[in-house]
């Protein structure tokens, strides 16, 4: 099977992953390009099952529109010990025109609209609708379809842990570049699937995420499929956020059956009195901050489970 990216005859088996969150039926093969090292899964879903799959398994459907927070300025000190710096949006200057890809529940928008910017989003999961509505944001409920925006539009493009859900990564990036101005940039966070977690955790890593993450980049793939867009890349940065080796030991802790929703992830599960004693545990490494040590450590080598690319449109 070809390497969607480098196009390469050259890729391998990895291991069969199934939904370890939410409960999706069905298993899927993982394979990996010994070109590029690109890692991806071989089923491909259409737009409207996309759509089904996330507004039907996650979990957006039981937040409170009311309830809707969005995110604050912090302190750098904190954004450093904390891995915020992984989050596309944090990179964003004030007073700009910018497209949030996958604005998930909004909490972005909020955010840049605080900052005095002309604020975009584009999610495929309908339970933002409600979010949008209630507060005035403007957002396209459906596949990104850059034809809705003007060319040469947006000052900034966020995609922050969406690349690795599109079905066809090279043509997404063609498009967001045709309604990105000249010297534009495109900040895009994903999983790295060549960081320690991937490799200490193997197919319990939490960011496997099947089938919801159907590509793996590295930064050989990244670069291909920035180049092929049109775009440079200006800058990779090894950053993760704290919270996600908290995430990764609870989901060892709660590690469900095949077909069956993760009592951590799940809203719907409610609390597991039985694993009192390991979730308070599990608490004390985070309140410690020894999940921040841990974290920033494996960042400053460069192995860390999170990449960020800032690609810019010449």
């Amino acid at each position: 099977m070809k390497c969607p990216i480098c196009k390469s005859s050259h890729s391998v088996p990895s291991f069969n992953l199934w939904d370890d969150r939410y409960g999706y039926p069905g298993k899927f093969k993982l394979r990996r390009c010994r070109i590029c090292g690109h890692v991806f899964l071989e089923s491909s879903f259409s737009p409207d099952q996309l759509a089904r799959l996330y507004t039907d398994y996650y979990p957006r459907s039981a937040l409170d529109a009311d309830e809707y927070c969005p995110h604050i300025e912090k302190k750098k000190r904190d954004c450093w010990l904390n891995g915020e710096y992984a989050s596309a949006f944090r990179w964003v200057p004030k007073d700009v025109r910018i497209l949030d890809i996958g604005c998930g529940f909004g909490e972005s928008l909020g955010y840049h609209a605080s900052r005095g910017c002309d604020v975009y989003g584009v999610e495929a999961d309908e339970n933002i609708r409600r979010v949008a509505e209630k507060q005035g944001f403007r957002v396209h409920v459906g596949v990104f379809d850059p034809t809705i925006y003007e060319p040469n539009f947006f000052d900034y493009i966020t995609m922050d842990q969406v690349m690795e859900h599109m079905t066809d990564p090279i043509e997404t990036l063609r498009r967001a570049a045709r309604i990105l101005k000249p010297k534009g940039q495109i900040i895009i966070t994903v999983p790295n699937s060549q960081g320690w977690g991937a490799r200490i955790f193997s197919q319990r890593w939490i960011n496997w995420h099947t089938p919801y993450h159907q590509h793996f980049f590295s930064k050989e793939s990244m670069g291909m499929t920035a180049r092929k867009a049109g775009l440079e890349i200006l800058k990779v940065k090894s950053i993760t956020n704290s919270h996600w080796l908290s995430f990764q030991w609870h989901h060892l802790l709660f590690y469900p059956k095949y077909t069956v929703a993760s009592d951590f992830w799940s809203p719907n599960c409610g609390p597991v009195p039985k694993k009192r004693y390991w979730r308070a545990l599990l608490a004390l490494t985070h309140i410690t901050k020894i999940n921040h040590m841990i974290t920033r450590l494996f960042d400053a080598l460069g192995y860390g489970d999170n990449h960020l690319f800032i690609l810019e449109k010449p």
